[in-house]
């Protein structure tokens, strides 16, 4: 039976990603959680993972002791993020606390998770770890067109990457595949919450469970030779300056540039 791990499980494509291996009953399905209670709305084989907080120093010891007696997990999606916009004005401009929030959740947590599940043994040679980034994170398909502003999602993101890639330098060895993704432009309340569902139909937003089933379906075919990369299974089709920088017939997959 094949072990999955869903890091930010509750809402949006985390949710949609437990939805989406729970649904085969030959996955074993462990999801995570903020609260001490079980969510509501989701399949009875769950195994939860409760009190798992990314601002908290000590969430990859807390995640690790609750899979203590478990078999070594198969796949874990790391998919927890925070967005909270930011401009350059005068009266408003970056906020401290905002900033330090977005960069804990996105690009610090991550690392010690990884680690903590590594030497406690909780992952294996053949094991993958995917990071679920986001085209914003690439500093070349930044764009005038785009503006600036939204500095910590944008550079979190990019710390993320920079952070998947000296993982997949120190894991090689024992064999464990990391991946980092753009898993796509998702109808989400975090893309509504920013103000950016008037960019959905524009921008080819999908629902997160047509991003889920992409990203299962790249996690299926992964293997070590894409180890450190950076991709986006669904392709150019919702990076809006994928073209205009990348030039014109791109594939799908595509493999971002940093």
């Amino acid at each position: 039976m094949t072990s999955v791990l869903i890091v930010g499980a509750t809402r949006g494509l985390g949710a949609a990603l437990v939805k989406e291996y729970a649904s085969n009953p030959k996955t074993l399905t462990y999801a995570t959680t903020r609260s001490d209670a079980t969510p509501s709305g989701f399949p009875d084989s769950i195994k939860w993972l409760s009190g798992i907080d990314l601002t908290n120093q000590h969430v990859g010891d807390n995640l690790s002791s609750q899979l203590k007696g478990e078999k070594p997990l198969d796949v874990v999606i790391i998919n927890a993020g925070r967005f909270m916009t930011e401009d350059f004005s005068k009266s408003g401009g970056p906020n401290w606390n905002d900033e330090l929030a977005m960069y804990t959740v996105s690009s610090i947590a991550p690392l010690f998770i990884v680690h903590r599940l590594v030497h406690n043994d909780r992952l294996k040679a053949g094991s993958k770890i995917i990071l679920v980034s986001s085209e914003a994170g690439s500093i070349t398909l930044r764009h005038e067109k785009e503006g600036g502003g939204n500095y910590a999602h944008h550079a979190s993101k990019a710390a993320l990457n920079m952070g998947g890639k000296l993982l997949s330098i120190d894991l090689k060895e024992k064999g464990i595949i990391v991946s980092i993704v753009h898993p796509g432009f998702m109808r989400t309340e975090m893309t509504k919450g920013v103000g950016f569902d008037k960019h959905w139909d524009e921008g080819g937003a999908v629902t997160p469970e047509v991003a889920a089933k992409s990203l299962v379906e790249w996690t299926e075919t992964l293997d070590i030779s894409k180890s450190g990369e950076y991709w986006a299974p669904r392709g150019p089709r919702d990076i809006g300056m994928a073209e205009t920088v990348l030039g014109k017939n791109l594939e799908t997959p595509l493999k971002l540039p940093w």
